[in-house]
């Protein structure tokens, strides 16, 4: 079996400052998402100005941040005894150094976000949502890699020879290394997916919507592995059916109907 490096969470010390590895994380997932705007920005069927890429990401990271704290605080942070941390404590929102952050919080800051920057620039919903679909990827890739260096959000036992034990966990046991699993699924794979689709002209709306399908699969599967935070455990008495799952199962169902509603030319109308 493997073990965890443990990895010390601070990168850097600089007196009382201290340099997590999880923020440098998220600073590269953002420089990654400028980088690879930068070259998809000059793509013929794309053609967009290279300073509007770097408005576009000061525009999501102001969604991420938001829309992933808030979301965290509204599906996850919940004490033992079922009770909601912002009911008993509302500054609870604002201490950020406690941990807790949501995916799918942050991409409902992100879609209002990219809303309010399509309106900014007279650009349609979708001409944006498909462009940051194809880089975001990256950014989920990074984040999980910040998990794994945290040794946070391990999975369930195992006897596969990738089994690591997990320090925090505190009984020794082998488990899938779920944040790996997806770093590379919901991260790599999927951006070598939607980066190939986006090399093409497709119609409006059909690369957000293949985005939405491909994280929603594969984070359904990677939650049979994965698991559940341990304030909320298994939704509905099931044993297995997570918060998570939950939380993918519009995604997939919004994804499916927006690839058909793009081949259909329900997305092509301007501003």
């Amino acid at each position: 079996m493997l073990v965890h490096p443990n990895i010390d969470p601070v990168a850097i010390h600089l007196g009382p400052l201290k340099v997590h590895w999880y923020g440098l994380m998220y600073l590269l997932g953002f420089w990654g998402f400028w980088w690879l705007g930068s070259i998809r920005a000059r793509w013929a069927h794309v053609n967009w100005p290279k300073e509007r890429v770097g408005d576009l990401l000061f525009y999501g990271v102001l969604g991420v941040i938001l829309g992933g704290r808030t979301g965290y605080m509204l599906f996850y942070a919940y004490d033992a005894q079922g009770h909601w941390t912002l009911g008993q404590d509302p500054l609870a929102f604002f201490r950020i150094w406690d941990g807790g952050m949501s995916f799918h919080g942050g991409l409902m800051g992100v879609i209002v976000a990219m809303m309010v920057f399509a309106r900014q620039q007279k650009l349609t919903f979708f001409e944006v949502a498909d462009f940051a679909a194809v880089l975001t990827p990256f950014g989920l890739f990074t984040g999980r890699l910040g998990n794994f260096i945290n040794g946070e959000l391990w999975g369930s036992p195992t006897t596969l020879p990738w089994g690591m034990v997990f320090q925090g966990a505190h009984d020794n046991l082998p488990r899938h290394p779920s944040q790996l699993y997806e770093a590379l699924l919901e991260g790599l794979v999927s951006l070598a997916i939607l980066w190939w689709f986006g090399r093409k002209p497709r119609p409006r709306g059909a690369i957000s919507g293949l985005f939405l399908l491909l994280y929603a699969s594969f984070r359904f599967l990677i939650e049979f592995v994965r698991l559940p935070d341990s304030q909320l455990g298994y939704l509905y008495g099931s044993g297995w059916f997570t918060m998570g799952m939950q939380l993918c199962i519009p995604m997939f169902l919004f994804g499916a109907a927006f690839v058909w509603m793009a081949y259909q030319g329900k997305f092509e109308k301007r501003p």
